[in-house]
Order: C-alpha cells, then structure tokens, then sequence
C-alpha cells in the first residue's frame, strides 16, 4: 500500500509541474517537453523526410503551396502578437513543400515545418482550400500539439506502471484483465479524446489564420464536404476515432466561419480570396 500511495504522490507532483498554459484558452495543458528539445528533432526529420522523398518544385502547384504557407506564416505572427504572444514564433524555421504521393494528406511539424502531398490537391481544389488545409495543419504547431501528445504518451506509460503495482500480488489472470482494462479505457476515454480535441482546435485556429492571411473562411466547411465525399463515408464510430467526424467538422466550421470574418476584421481584412 506503501508503495501504491508513493507512486500516486509523485505521479500528481509530476502532472502539476509538466501544465503550461495555451495562449489560445488561457487554459493549463499537459506540456512537458520544451521547443529546445523538440524542434531540433523537429527539424532532422523533416530533412530527412524530404531526402527520402519526391520534392516538387517550381511547379505551379509548388509554388502556391509556397506562397500560401508565407501568407499563413505572416497571418500566424500577426495572431499571435495580437494574443499577447509576440515572441511565441522566433524559434520557427518556415519552410513549406509539396511532396509527390498520392495520399490524401498533409502534415506540419513542431517549428513551422510543413508538407502537403500531391493527392490533396484535387480535394482542395483551389488556393483557398490549400489555405483551409495548411492553417489547420500550422495550427497543430502553434498550439504544442505534438508535444501534448507526446507528454499524453508518457503519462500513458506510466500510467501502465501503475496499474501493474496496483494488480501486483493478484493472480495472472487478473493482472491481464487490469491490463487489458487500462489498455482499453486509457485509449476511448483518454488518448482517443484528446487527440478529437486537439483536431477540433486546430480547425478553429486554422480557419482565424487562414481568415487573417486573406482567405475565405467558408471554404472551410466546403473543403469537408469534399474530403467527406472522397472517403465514400468510410470512417469509424467517432468514439473510436482519433478525428471528429466530417459531419462535426462541418459542422463547426460553418459556426465557426462569422467568428474568423470577425477576427481577421480586427487585422483590416474584411475581403477574402
């Protein structure tokens, strides 16, 4: 029992000390992994991601992701400063680039490092729609969801630890259940939701930057819409998914869109691409 206190002791110390605050919610989040340890791997595996991969360049399609990734950089300096974050991005290294592969997908890493594959573009269809997907991706960034997510692993992982001391001294048999049973309530109630929310968050910011760089916050739902239609409605419950369903993106972002209009008012953009 001794033992079992200890560990819930230090546990509760250690998830105190590891919050640190989101500018975009005022909020406590579950951060312990600073951009001094994260960027710089950040950045070694996106060199090496686009060493191992076609790099498309100075193609027409090249050069827009280019040059909506610059309009999204400036619009996300501007947001922040206007949090009250001015310094938030000095550590980023912007860099943008297309990749040939035909999934549907694109990617921002910690740092301001971003890829978009080649099989999104016909789903965005237009340079509005790669505005939609690439604030969204930023937005990841901005708001320390990778580190989130890594600190969500660990706590995991010791989580795991202590539900092997706390079914120490059962028999086999129930030491598997209590596994099995964290293994599986860890992921629906905990990871699996965290990671909903942190899509659900990065639209929301996504849309605002995209709004701020000059891009028409209503292609946001639209852009769902198609990626809804591309995925023939293939997709698990929600509960079971580490993404809202299309019909809640949708859905929120077409609440969402008068919000980015009213923010990106505040910067003097009040017409949209």
């Amino acid at each position: 029992m001794k033992t079992k206190n200890t560990f819930i002791i230090i546990l509760t110390i250690f998830l105190i000390c590891a919050c640190k605050t989101s500018p975009f919610t005022g909020k406590k989040t579950l951060n312990f992994v600073s951009n001094d340890t994260l960027f710089p791997t950040a950045f070694q595996q996106y060199d090496q991601f686009l060493s191992e991969n076609n790099v498309i360049t100075g193609t027409p399609d090249a050069n827009m992701v280019k040059r909506v990734g610059e309009k999204i950089a400036v619009a996300s300096e501007r947001y922040m400063t206007a949090l009250g974050y001015p310094g938030y991005l000095t550590d980023y290294r912007w860099e943008y680039n297309l990749v040939q592969d035909d999934a549907i997908n694109a990617w921002a890493m910690p740092g301001g490092k971003i890829v978009v594959y080649t099989g999104i573009l016909p789903i965005t269809q237009t340079e509005t729609g790669l505005a939609m997907v690439m604030g969204h991706e930023l937005a990841h960034a901005l708001a320390d969801h990778g580190a989130q997510r890594m600190s969500a692993a660990q706590i995991q992982q010791i989580g795991a630890v202590g539900v092997a001391v706390a079914a120490s001294g059962k028999d086999t048999a129930s030491q598997n259940t209590f596994n099995q049973a964290y293994g599986i309530g860890s992921s629906v109630l905990g990871t699996l939701p965290f990671s909903r929310s942190h899509e659900t968050q990065a639209d929301e910011i996504g849309i605002v930057i995209a709004a701020i760089a000059g891009y028409n916050p209503d292609e946001a739902a639209n852009l769902w819409r198609r990626m809804k239609a591309a995925s023939g409605g293939e997709a698990p419950p929600q509960i079971l998914s580490t993404h809202p369903s299309s019909d809640s993106r949708i859905a929120n972002l077409t609440e969402k869109a008068p919000m980015a209009r009213a923010e990106a008012a505040k910067f003097g953009v009040t017409t949209f691409k």
